[in-house]
Parts: C-alpha cells; sequence; structure tokens
C-alpha cells in the first residue's frame, strides 16, 4: 500500500484533484439517497452501498492513467458485447416485467447496458482519436455505425428502446466531440428530423412493424395523455400533478400524506423512473431548481476538464461523460414533467440502482483522472 502511495504521490499532484467537480457529485448522491429513502425505505442501504462503492471506484480509477486504460478498447468492446448477450443464457440473465436485461450475480444483480454507456465511451475515445484526421471520411463513419449497431441491436432486443435512443444520442455525441464537421451535422439532422416525424406518423398506426403494442401505447398517450390517463399515461399525469402539488417549497420531506404519489401508489418505480416527481412533492420547486442545476454544474465541469484535456482522447471522454449525464437526465426529467414519452431511464446519481450509480461514478473518475494528467509530473 505504501509503494503504492508513493508512486502515486511521483505522478500526480493531488492538490489538482477537481473538487468542484466531486462536491456537486456527492451533493447529487446524498440528495439521491434521502429521495430513495422516502420512496423506498427498504431500498436505501443499497443505495448507500452503491454509493460508498461508487465512490471506491471513482478514487481508484481517478489514479490509474487513463491513455493506459485505452489500450484495451478492443477487450473493453468484446466484453461489453459478451455481457449484453448473457442476458440471454438460462441460470445467468434474469427478467422482470418481461424485459430480460439483467445477470444475476449470485450477491447481486447486473444491468450490462449501465456499463455499456462508459465502455462505449472509452472505446470510441480511442477509436475515434487514432482516427482523428479521417473523422468526416463517409469510410469511417460507416465503421464507427457498424461497430456500435451489434451493441443496439442487443440492448434493443431485451426490449429497452429507452436506452438504444440514449446511447445512439451519445454516439452522436462522441462523433461530434471527435471533430465531425458542422457541414455533416446539419446534413444529418436535415436527414434526421424528417425521418422522426415519419416514424412517429408510421409509429402511430395501427400493425405498424417496428414497435412493441406497449411501446406504441406509450407513444400515443404521450400524444393523446388525457385519453390514456386511465392506463398508459396514468403515471406520468400523476407525476405532474405531483410535481405541481410541491409548490415553491414542496410538502416536507418524507412526509406521510396518503395523497402523495409514493404513498398512494399512484405511481410505480418511484424510487428510479419517477424520483422527479418525489422530489417535486416534497422539496417542491425550489428542490427541483437544486438538482437540476448540480446537473448542470457536473456536466459544465466535465466540459470545462475536457477542454484543457492533453489529447483528443481525453476531451472525448470527458465530452462524452458530460453528454451522457446530460441527455440521460433530459430523458428522465422529460418524463417525468411529460415532455417525453414514458421511458425507463434513471437520472444520474439520484434514482436508485447499484450499477446505474456505480458506472456513473466511473465515468466520473476517469473524468478527473484526464484533469489530472496536464499537471502530472514528468
Amino acid at each position: 500500500m505504501k509503494f503504492f502511495l508513493k508512486k502515486i504521490k511521483l505522478h500526480y499532484n493531488i492538490k489538482d484533484y477537481k473538487i468542484g467537480l466531486i462536491l456537486p457529485v456527492l451533493v447529487l448522491s446524498v440528495i439521491g439517497v434521502l429521495m430513495v429513502r422516502s420512496a423506498r425505505p427498504d431500498l436505501m442501504d443499497r443505495q448507500i452501498l452503491g454509493v460508498i462503492l461508487g465512490i471506491v471506484a471513482m478514487i481508484v480509477i481517478s489514479l490509474i492513467d487513463y491513455k493506459w486504460v485505452l489500450n484495451f478498447y478492443w477487450p473493453m468492446y468484446f466484453l461489453n458485447l459478451a455481457l449484453l448477450a448473457a442476458v440471454w443464457i438460462p441460470g445467468i440473465g434474469r427478467s422482470a416485467n418481461g424485459a430480460q436485461r439483467w445477470l444475476n450475480l449470485g450477491f447481486t444483480q447486473l444491468q450490462p447496458s449501465d456499463l455499456t454507456k462508459i465502455l462505449m465511451i472509452l472505446f470510441f475515445a480511442r477509436f475515434l482519436s487514432d482516427r482523428e484526421r479521417a473523422i468526416n471520411s463517409p469510410r469511417l463513419i460507416l465503421q464507427a455505425i457498424a461497430l456500435i449497431l451489434p451493441s443496439l441491436a442487443l440492448i434493443y432486443i431485451q426490449p429497452n428502446l429507452s436506452t438504444t435512443i440514449c446511447i445512439a444520442a451519445l454516439f452522436c455525441a462522441l462523433l461530434f466531440l471527435a471533430g465531425l464537421s458542422y457541414k455533416f451535422v446539419g446534413t444529418v439532422l436535415a436527414v434526421t428530423i424528417p425521418t422522426i416525424v415519419i416514424f412517429l406518423a408510421v409509429a402511430v398506426q395501427p400493425n405498424q412493424p417496428f414497435l412493441h403494442d406497449y411501446q406504441q401505447e406509450r407513444i400515443l398517450a404521450w400524444l393523446e395523455p388525457e385519453k390514456y390517463a386511465a392506463d398508459e399515461s396514468y403515471q406520468q399525469l400523476n407525476s405532474v400533478m405531483a410535481i405541481g402539488s410541491g409548490q415553491l417549497s414542496g410538502k416536507g420531506y418524507n412526509n406521510d400524506e396518503t395523497t402523495s404519489v409514493k404513498n398512494g401508489n399512484f405511481v410505480s418505480e418511484p424510487q428510479t423512473d419517477f424520483i422527479f416527481a418525489i422530489i417535486g412533492e416534497e422539496l417542491g420547486f425550489v428542490g427541483c431548481c437544486v438538482v437540476i442545476f448540480l446537473i448542470l454544474l457536473i456536466v459544465i465541469e466535465c466540459i470545462m476538464v475536457g477542454l484543457k484535456a492533453k489529447d483528443t482522447g481525453g476531451r472525448i471522454i470527458c465530452g462524452g461523460v458530460a453528454a451522457l449525464i446530460g441527455i440521460q437526465s433530459f430523458i428522465n426529467i422529460g418524463v417525468a414533467t411529460l415532455i417525453l414519452p414514458n421511458t425507463g431511464l434513471s437520472l444520474p446519481f439520484v434514482s436508485y440502482g447499484l450499477t446505474s450509480v456505480v458506472c456513473f461514478f466511473m465515468g466520473i473518475g476517469f473524468v478527473l483522472n484526464v484533469g489530472l494528467q496536464p499537471n502530472k509530473y514528468q
């Protein structure tokens, strides 16, 4: 242990740790533990365990040179595919609510799709940085798309459309961070936006071939919430009312009112998908703003570290983690406020989920290491 600490001291100046990034992450995690306790008291201990494991992982990863880690980008790629495929192996994979998304490790469960987000950031940080000069080559772009498609397909068939969309959006952000030209981005948007409109128009038609019935119903409920108020849009409408009922300062933390969304069972999984409804109801507009501000601060700090990175790989890692946190937070809060169709994504550092919490801390660990590199002793 003394040798390990000595090596760290020789290579890094610990005072250069990005405290401005660590503090909002820790504060947000504490809020998460408190909100999970309010929503599901029986899960608080596991959430605390997730935060502790996450902090340990963050510290360890922050002291490992990210460039050395990126040397293993191909093993990470195939490990990701192996884990995603393993959820279908009898005895190892586990299903719940009609979805096959988890691995049974005996003492806990692992959701590989959460780990995919971090592994893909690391993989493409190396893959794209090695090919930086050819980033606008159609051939390279097609290669990158071909490499992300297996992960997207394996996650989609679980089924897990929300995570598929999240990782696809993250992939686009990684390409942009690698230096994709604005002209190409504009062309893609010009094609993508009409395609999405056409897809939605087709998706709401009877007997459409793209979506499962429950996925189609969620889109229809999003477009016409009042029409589906008794079933598909029931939770989202209750979530919006709960957030509004909190008004400025909320009804009070862990209140026992029978009309609250958690006590009245007006939303399922209040500790994960609809944790923001609990925040809005109990902590009010002020609490919601605090959570959003902390998330925004984390995203900005990651971007600031990336701007000072020594190389393209470090910039992509920091920007990728920032994009992941921003995208997933937007989707989660968008669902809770009826801006987006109902999906199943967690709120980073806040929602219950051991794998999710640890993976986000891992991402922060890599950002911290990128931040330490410019001040590394020679």
